[in-house]
């Protein structure tokens, strides 16, 4: 069984100046520092919820009668209609 997996990653010299600069003043590996890193940024992103749009309807039915079968083009002709577009 595999447990660790060689790779080879694209950084930009400013970061990795940084980080040797990290894995020096603590005394830890690079690739200590790199696992860290991930670790972190994949807990972080499977907290992310994701985005639900709130409902902001505003006592209303929704479309007027007159409107309800008409196409979204001509929904978004009305809406800027007298807008100079």
């Amino acid at each position: 069984m595999v447990t660790h997996m060689k790779t080879t990653v694209e950084i930009s010299d400013s970061l990795l100046e940084a980080a040797k600069q990290i894995v020096a003043r603590e005394g830890i590996t690079l690739r200590e520092l790199i696992e860290t890193g991930l670790r972190q940024a994949i807990k972080d992103r499977k907290q992310l919820k994701p985005f639900r749009l709130r409902k902001a309807s505003f006592r209303g039915k929704g479309l007027q009668a007159p409107m309800r079968g008409a196409s979204w083009e001509r929904l978004r002709e009305l809406a800027y209609e007298d807008r100079g577009a």
